[in-house]
Order: C-alpha cells, then sequence, then structure tokens
C-alpha cells in the first residue's frame, strides 16, 4: 500500500482531525501519516457530563448537555486548525442510539441519555406491534431497553415526536451543525433497530408500523464518504479553510470505529472493545440470525466497509469507574475515614487479593443505572448466599474477574454460534491498559490476548478520514489500513 501525499511544494502537510466523544469525556486528535506511520496528537479534551432535568409529574429525566458538548467540539477543532495548517478532513464518532429531534433545523428539547428510565416503558410499546424474533429477524439486534427504536416509541406516546420533522443521532448532529447538510452515518444508523440487516437501509415499513414518518430520518452515507465543508460561520470561528477541509463520515458509532482499528493477524481472533462498555464478538462478512444468536442475544452491528460486527455488549469498566466515584463522594463527607480511594492504588492492591471473591452476573441490569455499584454487588451477593467481597480491593478484584468471565462466556458462545475459532482475543480501547484485567481475561478464556491499542477508536476514525483524503490508496482494504495499526502501536501480550 502507498502512502500519499497532497498539497503543493512549501504547503503544510497533510492532516486530519478525530473527534471523539465518550460517555463521559470527548477529545481532538490530530493525526499524520509519516512514513507508513500513524502519529497522533491530542489537542483537546473536555468532559462530557449527563444533566438530571426535572420534567413533566415531577419526574426527573436524564439528559446530555449536547450544547455544551458542541460548543467543547468546537474549541477543539479550533486547536486542531492551529496546531495542523495542513487540516483537511474531520471525521466524528460517538457513543450509539441516542438522537435529537429537529424542526425546520432547530433542535426540539435536549437529547435523552440511553440511561434515563423511560425506555423500559417504549419496550412495552413496540413489542405490542413487533416482538422481539421479528424485530432480530429485521434488525439483527439484541434486545437493549434503550435502543433508538424503543426510545422513540416513549417519545411518540408523549405526543413529542409528533413536532418533529428530522431525526439525527448525535455524531450526525453535530456534523450537520457544523455543514448544515444532514446525513446518517451507516454504522451508527445499524444500532437503531430501523435500519434493515438484510441490505443496511431504513425499513419503512417497520417505521410506519410503529408511527414514526420515515421522513425524519436522513440519507444514509458510508464511513469514507463526505458529509461536506464547514459552514461559513462555523469555518469564520475556527478559522479554517473551507475550500480545504472537509467534514467526513467514518465508523461514527464508536466502537465500529474501534473495531477497524484492531490489529487482526489472523481470522481465528476476538476483540474486546474495552471502555465504559465491553463490546466483545467477531468481525464477520455476514449476520448471524439463527434463533440460538438471538436467544445468547448477540447483535449484528454495521461495521466499516461493509463488516459485520456480531457482538454482545458486556457491563465494563463503568462498574469501575463508578465504584470509584462512590468511594470517592463517601471520603468527602465530614468526619469519613475512608482507606482511599486511588484508581491505581487500588488495582495493585486488588492484584494481591489471595481470599476468593465472588464473581457476579456483570449483565444483571441492576448494573446498568448510574448509582452505588459496591452495594449493588453486596446485595446481588446476599440474594444468593454467597459472601461479599469485604474491602475496597476485594470489591474491584471481583468487578475484574466478574468481567473475565463474562468476556470468558461470550467468546466462547460467539465462537459455537458463528462456527469460527477463536484462538487470540485483541483487547483495544482503555481497558488495554488494565494489565490485572487482561491477565483474567487471558486465564478465564485459556487463549492469549493481545492489549492494544489503547486510542483504537481515534485510529479506526483517522484512518477511514486518510483513505477518503487520498493520504493512502483509495484502494486501500480494512486489512491494508490495520497494517498501518501493526507498525504505529505496540501491544502487550499476555498468555493464558
Amino acid at each position: 500500500m502507498t502512502e500519499r501525499r497532497t498539497g503543493g511544494e512549501g504547503s503544510s502537510p497533510p492532516a486530519l482531525a478525530a473527534v471523539d466523544l465518550g460517555a463521559t469525556s470527548g477529545r481532538v486528535v490530530v493525526g499524520r501519516l509519516e512514513s507508513g506511520r500513524l502519529a497522533m496528537e491530542q489537542v483537546a479534551r473536555f468532559p462530557n457530563t449527563p444533566v438530571p432535568f426535572t420534567e413533566g409529574h415531577g419526574t426527573e429525566g436524564l439528559h446530555w448537555n449536547i450544547q455544551a458538548l458542541y460548543g467543547a467540539v468546537e474549541e477543539g477543532l479550533g486547536a486542531a486548525v492551529r496546531s495542523a495548517p495542513g487540516l483537511c478532513s474531520i471525521g466524528i464518532d460517538s457513543w450509539a442510539v441516542d438522537y435529537a429531534l429537529l424542526r425546520g433545523g432547530r433542535m426540539l428539547g435536549v437529547p435523552y441519555h440511553y440511561r434515563d428510565a423511560r425506555s423500559a416503558r417504549g419496550v412495552e410499546l413496540v413489542h405490542a406491534e413487533a416482538d422481539g424474533a421479528e424485530l432480530f429477524a429485521r434488525n439483527g439486534l439484541q434486545h437493549l431497553d434503550f435502543n433508538t427504536v424503543f426510545q422513540l416509541a416513549a417519545e411518540r406516546e408523549s405526543g413529542f415526536l409528533d413536532l418533529a420533522d428530522r431525526l439525527l443521532l448525535l455524531p450526525d448532529l453535530l456534523a450537520y451543525w457544523l455543514t448544515g447538510r444532514a446525513r446518517a452515518e451507516a454504522t451508527n444508523a445499524s444500532t437503531t433497530g430501523l435500519l434493515s440487516v438484510a441490505d443496511r437501509t431504513w425499513d419503512t415499513e417497520l417505521m410506519r408500523r410503529l408511527g414514526y414518518s420515515p421522513g425524519l430520518f436522513a440519507d444514509l452515507v458510508r464511513p469514507g464518504e463526505r458529509i461536506g465543508p464547514f459552514t461559513a460561520g462555523v469555518a469564520e470561528r475556527l478559522g479554517a479553510d473551507r475550500d480545504r477541509v472537509q467534514v467526513t463520515a467514518v465508523g461514527s458509532h464508536d466502537t465500529a470505529s474501534a473495531v477497524a482499528a484492531v490489529p487482526f493477524e489472523t481470522p481465528d481472533a476476538a476483540y474486546i472493545s474495552s471502555g465504559t462498555w465491553s463490546l466483545v464478538g467477531l468481525e464477520l462478512d455476514a449476520p448471524v440470525l439463527t434463533a440460538q444468536a438471538r436467544a445468547a442475544n448477540f447483535t449484528n452491528e454495521g461495521g466499516v466497509d461493509g463488516r459485520v460486527r456480531f457482538l454482545r455488549n458486556v457491563s465494563g469498566l463503568w462498574l469501575l469507574s463508578e465504584s470509584v466515584r462512590t468511594w470517592r463522594d463517601a471520603d468527602r463527607r465530614p468526619g469519613a475515614a475512608g482507606d482511599g480511594a486511588d484508581l491505581q492504588e487500588l488495582l495493585d492492591e486488588a492484584a494481591k487479593v489471595e481470599r476468593e471473591v465472588p464473581v457476579f452476573d456483570a449483565a444483571d441490569e441492576r448494573f446498568v443505572p448510574p448509582g452505588n455499584m459496591p452495594a449493588r454487588i453486596r446485595d446481588w451477593c446476599g440474594e444468593r448466599g454467597v459472601r461479599p467481597p469485604g474491602s475496597r480491593a476485594e470489591v474491584v478484584r471481583s468487578i475484574l474477574e466478574s468481567l473475565a468471565a463474562a468476556y470468558a462466556r461470550t467468546i466462547d458462545a460467539a465462537e459455537e454460534l458463528s462456527g469460527r475459532r477463536v484462538r487470540t482475543v485483541h483487547v483495544v480501547g482503555g481497558g488495554s491498559q488494565n494489565a490485572l484485567l487482561c491477565r483474567l481475561t487471558a486465564r478465564r478464556t485459556g487463549r492469549r490476548v493481545v492489549a492494544g491499542p489503547v486510542e483504537a477508536t481515534a485510529i479506526g476514525n483517522l484512518l477511514v478520514q486518510a483513505r477518503s483524503a487520498g493520504l493512502v490508496s483509495p484502494e486501500a482494504t480494512l486489512e491494508d489500513l490495520r497494517s498501518i495499526v501493526r507498525v504505529s502501536f505496540p501491544v502487550t501480550v499476555y498468555e493464558p
């Protein structure tokens, strides 16, 4: 594969910017291809803090502070323009399923957070029209109460959906605010429950049955397609050259971008995209739509270059971060005598725990909402007559053992359902830095674990842009892009 350079003699070397948004923070990363390797620099990082609002009948809804997030994205892109005069493309990725409703181009209300409780009612409403088996046959998705198809049913019952003439998933919304062009990127659209798994087009028949106007949904674009240049106002605020910089569709579901950067060398490998959630599965060429796959709650989401991400959502480092938050809150109370809530110290102590700790069901729905995870773990154990973890280090060890056990069960199931043998497990994302979790995963799966790269989501985002911008051959395959990952970023290997 040939690296290419654009721009005339004496011009600034071409650069790319990835806007990578997670459930707790976001950042802007600048990337450049240098001698066949990808070099990256983080130019901005900012918090992403959900906000609870009091709503009708005294209830409290959980929402995303999307206006503040967009403001931080613009500031970060301004930093990218200043640090990389040769900037030619930006791509945006984020978490899935959440959306904004618009009318006449203006946003209606504040987007809900997927952890908001209203989705349970949406499940009842949708299943009255189409049961779980039919939905799986149509969209290939595992059942999650917060899938967009269910959120919209709650929205429709409230009457709010009737006010809208456009729906945009959150990365598409930010791209719209930057360019004025409303598009729906396909990998993220595949998580809505409203995209046909057969041909990856909008399922307008299901939309009509559920009372969702097909006109709400924007035209689809695939990773690598251009969305458009900045608006004049955005370009002026950022100091960017409108004629040079394009907003490019990438795998806008962050897991799609992360999986694009997994440094697979052979097909007999699984991946764990490890962050707030753990996405555990295989990359396939075709979906697995058997009754057994549905019963095992596997999903078939869209990937870059038409690949299928056959995976299951497993609770992830959310369990650990919420536990640490709970302990830090407790330690700040007057008269508290906490024994410390420094994450690295807790991990070091957890590695030394010799007493057997409980392995709980990390997929239990009680662990999905924010809250006191150590108390919930104790409750889970108490209900089953199991001795709960005692010290904070034991709680951390219990969480990591439980996650590793869940990974092992999921990989074994994926192997059986797909017929593909798994010999290697790739761990990418923040969890790849957690040496104890990686060692436990190798032990419990009985498979070689390859950890890294940490920044897989930003890497996948940037490499799809690089191909679109002509910085590598437009004919480069996903395997060609992964060869850049292998030479650019180190990995750590853990043997079982």
